[in-house]
């Protein structure tokens, strides 16, 4: 799914020549470096780089790669996924079984005033709290895929208000999973799925960018209660598994703090309404 030829090759043609140093004149027909550029900032032969590149050259040193981040201009994100890359061959990551412990279900249903989900590395929603579930729309959210929900689902007039940014972020976020886990065949099929059922995933997959987000703004276009305008904040969970805690939440004294408490109180008043054997409705349940 992911490589380290095709990485750096997309990274190169990222970099300006000019903030490298390098004079550019209108006789420059390549996008970003050449390859003997990338070669020389770093400190390594020509002939080297071009079989990284290839994919003929396996298990470059810890030193070559952080010379190529600092010339390519990586992040910490990238750094890293560039690392995990290399060392693919030698070392392979096992495949977490997505299964939430009891303990973090009670937790999340702790959580009242906001909506809170545990979610997998393909992004696969394995348990949400009772909001979470009015906020999508669903009485049971455990099992929604939100890449899917994005792209194949959803179109830019949907639910989330920031469309583009959120296909961004969900792009790269898988394109990190993929560097994780590159023996799983579920991610492996989703990938495939949401590359032919939509051209901007096609687009941005091929840009090959990775993003690891832990926090930051979420606006949702909700049909009973209007803009939610939230903050989202990432946990990592502790326990190896590649799931997270994500938390939205809303500034106190804001409309999209009342939107919340609106939602809350329209989902109490349903859960009162006796279903048809005579029972309240219930709230979201984990996946199994």
């Amino acid at each position: 799914m992911d490589d380290l030829a095709g990485f750096l090759r997309t990274r190169r043609a990222r970099v300006d020549p000019a903030t490298a140093g390098i004079p550019v004149d209108g006789r420059r027909r390549v996008a970003g470096l050449r390859r003997e550029e990338v070669a020389h900032l770093s400190g390594v032969s020509v002939d080297y780089y071009v079989r990284l590149e290839q994919g003929r050259a396996t298990q470059p040193s810890e030193q070559v790669l952080d010379a190529l981040a600092r010339v390519l201009g990586l992040d910490r994100t990238e750094r890293e996924h560039l690392h995990r890359l290399a060392r693919q061959p030698r070392l392979r990551t096992r495949t977490p079984n997505g299964r939430v412990r009891p303990e973090l279900l009670r937790m999340l249903d702790l959580v009242a005033d906001a909506p809170a989900l545990i979610m997998g590395h393909r992004l696969d929603v394995l348990a949400g709290n009772r909001l979470a579930g009015l906020l999508y729309g669903r009485p049971d959210v455990a099992g929604l895929n939100i890449a899917r929900h994005l792209f194949l689902e959803e179109g830019e007039d949907g639910l989330y208000a920031g469309w583009e940014t959120c296909t961004l972020d969900v792009v790269g976020h898988l394109r990190l999973a993929a560097g994780k886990y590159p023996d799983d065949p579920r991610l492996t099929s989703l990938i495939g799925e949401l590359a032919m059922g939509s051209e901007r995933f096609r687009r941005l997959w091929a840009r090959a960018e990775v993003r690891a987000r832990t926090h930051g703004s979420k606006a949702y276009r909700h049909p009973l209660v209007g803009l939610l305008e939230l903050h989202q904040e990432n946990f990592a969970l502790p326990d190896g598994s590649g799931a997270e805690l994500l938390v939205l939440t809303a500034a106190p004294g804001t409309p999209s703090a009342d939107g919340l408490r609106l939602l809350a109180g329209l989902g109490a008043a349903d859960a009162a309404v006796p279903d048809a054997e005579g029972t309240a409705g219930r709230g979201v349940r984990a996946a199994e």
